[in-house]
């Protein structure tokens, strides 16, 4: 393999680029965020209960009853509508992926370029600095800087690497600034050599994805069994194998809630598509609904809560034979973009000078300094209260409390006081109050001072507020402290991490923000992790959402996109789980009794598709701001099974009844029909209720298309006219069913369920 040895100030020439780009040496994105469309398709058609509805429609057409395939119909058209709304979904990730992706900034042809990570190529010089991801494999050529490998490790403490060493992707540099030089590209990374998960697991905390399985792993364990014994019985029972497979397809496809997924997943990608649309980017689905449980919120005040832009507002001279203002020159030129404060007092202190450096520390979130060594000694600047505990200095701290405050020192000497400040983000006090007034605890964690956190937090309307400087904390009692405190200063990065771990031992459900290398490790433990896009590489890195235009004003809109999508995912979930009930429960009943399944698969698809399928996906993808209230499995548990249940009760009743009257099949199965139908309209009411002109039309029409249908199609539903009698016996259950149906919706939610 031919390498390159580029010179620091010119870097590769196009033509060695070119041919690096033509052998395949480049750093091409080895960590897919999204599915290809490929992999969509194939996703969406090979499912479990796909496989099994596939399998079901063979035995329907083999025995000749072409018309009870319509089922396949509705599991075709969810099935192309799941794959049509993630693909949607991924389109808009992969675009705004573009607005957010990593850069780099590279020397090439003897001029800085900021190209693509996935463009970066081997022997390519690339420059580093505070706050960026290290892209590739690479060895330091010049400077010194310190870099944090916990991405890749685990351990966050930082690490000083000078000239010589190797930098590993996938770590990020909390200080300093060097030139290197790419070692190794794309899956030849050491990042690359582990699994994503290896260097970022985080479980997926979704109730709706758990409670999701919870059912499906359920229902693949007695789906089979159940319908190989029914079939077996219905056979021995009839001697008729077309019936025997009818009845039994029926059956089984009632089990199965074959639109709960395909719901969860259309109106979950649908939020995508609406949260993109406020320059929101979510690399994860179910993250949407994490924050919508979110019920304590950690924020970094520096980027997050102010603008992270900071201006020197005044300068108060503590020793008048240095010249402060050449001092800060010269260090601000050495020290270059290291940090915002050196960015602010290089804008305000820009002058030349002759000042020659023997040695530098750039700024880390551990030691809280930065210094740079002249000829006539070593300077430094820092938090004064780290630097100078005299009563002095707190006493300056204490009247300058209002302002961020470094103090430039050298030896025991005091040079001078600086005061910045930084600007409150717009819309974030209306942001917070939002959160306030949903009851959402707010916890802010920063690695500046006490006396300005607190002062922030004035200026941000928080209240009651108690705060603690962990950089004096002796405690290892982080779950006390977290419930004790809403103002954490001086936090280390390891101690925000813990700080977060601590809140979601004590049970909280915690989304962290942050823009910083020293947010990454709490951003990483913390629930949901919410980055501004103006923020460092390596803190979007790890987040599953980020804010594009870096706009605390976006989460309320995030918070009530999770709400609607949970509440409404809820409620359609548990008119699908009413089917899986009665026909679970009807299934296991018609084991045992001597008598024929009464529903053809075409009675289910129509009941399925009137009273479930199209009102679920409507009620979906309404507007909905309630809070997110109790266990998600228990709230569609308590509102399924009475529905369920009474259905049992009406199929029940009319097999008694064809006792007494002699009633024949078809009687029965129309009975049976329109019974289940009446309790399926009952449901779907208290589901609508309280009723919007939405609600009003979708519930008439599905009403008076279930009348037109049975009596227009009758035949081919192969449904009967019923006599007098036999319409008052439907009126006087109906009846019936709305007593049985309110007396078990209270038993469950009152009694059994105590919610």
């Amino acid at each position: 393999m031919i390498r390159y040895n580029p010179k620091i100030d010119e870097g590769l020439t196009q033509s060695q680029i070119d041919y690096r780009i033509r052998n395949g040496q480049v750093n091409y994105n080895t960590n897919i965020k999204t599915k290809s469309i490929s992999e969509i398709i194939v996703f969406n058609i090979f499912t479990l209960f796909n496989i099994l509805n596939f399998c079901l429609g063979l035995l329907v057409f083999w025995v000749g009853s072409y018309k009870n395939l319509l089922f396949l119909g509705v599991v075709l058209c969810n099935t192309f509508i799941s794959i049509i709304q993630e693909i949607r979904a991924k389109i808009t990730v992969d675009k705004l992926s573009i607005v957010s992706s990593l850069t780099a900034t590279v020397i090439r042809d003897s001029k800085n370029k900021v190209i693509n990570v996935d463009d970066v190529v081997l022997d390519d010089i690339i420059v580093y600095k505070r706050g960026n991801q290290i892209v590739a494999d690479s060895k330091i050529l010049e400077g010194t800087i310190e870099v944090n490998e916990s991405l890749l490790s685990g351990e966050g403490d930082s690490i000083t690497k000078t000239v010589g060493d190797y930098l590993y992707s996938g770590s990020f540099i909390e200080g300093g600034k060097c030139i290197a030089k790419v070692e190794k590209v794309g899956e030849n990374n050491y990042a690359s050599k582990i699994t994503k998960e290896a260097k970022y697991i985080k479980k997926i905390n979704s109730l709706i994805m758990d409670t999701l399985k919870k059912i499906i792993k359920i229902l693949s364990i007695i789906i089979i069994p159940i319908g190989l014994i029914l079939f077996l019985k219905e056979y021995n029972l009839a001697h008729n194998l077309s019936d025997s497979i009818i009845n039994t397809v029926a059956a089984i496809i009632g089990m199965i809630p074959e639109g709960l997924v395909l719901l969860t997943s259309t109106v979950l990608a649908v939020s995508v598509v609406k949260l993109s649309k406020e320059k929101v980017l979510v690399s994860n689905l179910y993250c949407i609904e994490t924050l919508a449980r979110v019920d304590t919120v950690c924020l970094d005040k520096t980027g997050t809560l102010t603008e992270g832009i900071m201006e020197v507002e005044k300068v108060i001279e503590l020793n008048d034979k240095y010249d402060y203002k050449k001092i800060l020159s010269s260090m601000a030129n050495e020290l270059q973009d290291d940090t915002e404060t050196i960015r602010a007092i290089g804008r305000k202190f820009n002058k030349k000078t002759n000042y020659e450096c023997l040695s530098k520390e750039f700024f880390s979130s551990d030691k809280k300094f930065s210094s740079v060594t002249f000829k006539d000694g070593k300077y430094i600047l820092g938090a004064p209260e780290l630097l100078d505990k005299t009563i002095d200095i707190q006493n300056l701290i204490e009247k300058y409390s209002d302002y961020r405050q470094v103090l430039l020192r050298k030896d025991n000497d005091n040079i001078a006081l600086i005061l910045l400040k930084d600007k409150i983000r717009y819309k974030a006090i209306d942001t917070l109050d939002y959160l306030k007034h949903e009851g959402v605890d707010i916890k802010i964690i920063s690695g500046d001072n006490e006396k300005i956190i607190n002062n922030i937090a004035k200026r941000i309307g928080l209240k009651k507020i108690k705060s603690i400087d962990m950089s004096v904390n002796k405690t290892n009692k982080y779950k006390q402290i977290v419930e004790n405190y809403n103002i954490f200063a001086r936090v280390s990065p390891e101690q925000k991490k813990l700080l977060v771990k601590a809140l979601k031992d004590n049970g909280h459900t915690v989304a962290m923000t942050g823009d910083g290398v020293n947010d990454v490790l709490a951003l990483k433990e913390s629930d949901c992790a919410i980055a501004m896009a103006s923020g460092s590489d390596a803190a979007r890195n790890v987040s599953e959402i980020v804010l594009l235009n870096s706009d605390f004003k976006a989460i309320p809109k995030i918070i009530e996109e999770g709400r609607r999508t949970i509440n409404n995912i809820e409620r359609s979930a548990s008119l699908f789980l009413t089917k899986t009930t009665y026909a679970t429960l009807l299934a296991i009943i018609f084991l045992f009794i001597p008598m024929n399944y009464p529903f053809e698969p075409i009675h289910l698809s129509l009941i399925s598709s009137i009273t479930i399928g199209i009102p679920a996906f409507v009620l979906a993808l309404e507007p909905n701001k309630e809070r997110v209230k109790d266990n998600f499995f228990k709230n569609i548990l308590k509102k399924s099974l009475p529905g369920g249940i009474t259905i049992v009760i009406n199929v029940l009743s009319v097999l008694i009844v064809s006792k007494l009257f002699n009633l024949t099949s078809d009687e029965i199965s129309t009975m049976s029909v329109i019974l289940v139908a009446s309790t399926g309209f009952i449901l779907l009411y208290k589901i609508c209720y309280k009723f919007n002109l939405l609600r009003s039309v979708l519930y008439l029409f599905l009403l008076g298309l279930f009348l037109c249908l049975i009596i227009q199609l009758r035949n081919i539903l192969e449904l009967v006219i019923l006599d007098f009698t036999h319409i008052i016996y439907i009126l006087i259950m109906f009846i019936l069913d709305i007593v049985i149906f309110n007396f078990l919706s209270y038993f469950f939610d009152k009694k059994l369920f105590n919610s």
